[in-house]
């Protein structure tokens, strides 16, 4: 019969812990700034899934105090947090979490190399240019996956001088200045 009631203990025990900790992951999520609940990256993801099995099971688990549920959460946004700021402090860091932004489409060529590499096919880049408004490959410069997997189209009008791309485009001299244009 414990299997249906075991008390009023373990239900007030988790009606603490789910109130306290819901209050305590409000406040570091509000003090630590929009970064950590903006789109996720996959940094972004391995943190949310960790504190959400942390204070899952803290729920549920009538041994484990309220004080370790906060701190476990508190020390994980913490090092979201400290994260977050090796990333804009030290491109080491940043090639260690990131994934860079991928060019799968550029100046009228389908990249198959890159695709072949992060699991995509030419579908899902005419998929990003139907979704983005575009009837037809010729009208776009770029399609790009970006740093969260998202695949973003440019359109050739709204291309500018390309510098958003020069980092990505392989074999292009220096990176810095527009690609050759054909005349």
């Amino acid at each position: 019969m414990e299997f249906l009631w075991a008390g009023w203990t373990p239900i007030v025990h988790s009606a603490i812990i789910v109130v306290a900790g819901y209050a305590v992951l409000l406040f570091l999520l509000r003090v630590t700034g929009a970064r950590t609940m903006a789109r996720m990256t996959p940094l972004d993801f391995v943190l949310a899934v960790t504190i959400g099995s942390a204070f899952g099971r803290t729920i549920t688990a009538s041994e484990v105090p309220l004080a370790q549920t906060l701190f476990v959460v508190t020390l994980l946004i913490g090092l979201q947090w400290f994260m977050a700021i090796g990333r804009a402090h030290w491109s080491w860091v940043r090639r260690a979490v990131d994934n860079p932004p991928v060019l799968l489409w550029y100046d009228g060529m389908m990249i198959t190399d890159s695709l072949r590499r992060h699991r995509l096919t030419e579908v899902d880049v005419h998929t990003a240019a139907r979704q983005a408004g575009y009837g037809s490959l010729e009208h776009l410069a770029a399609v790009i996956m970006q740093q969260d997997g998202v695949l973003g189209v440019i359109g050739r009008n709204t291309h500018g001088d390309g510098s958003t791309l020069f980092p990505y485009v392989e074999g292009h001299p220096t990176r810095t200045e527009p690609p050759a244009v054909p005349e």
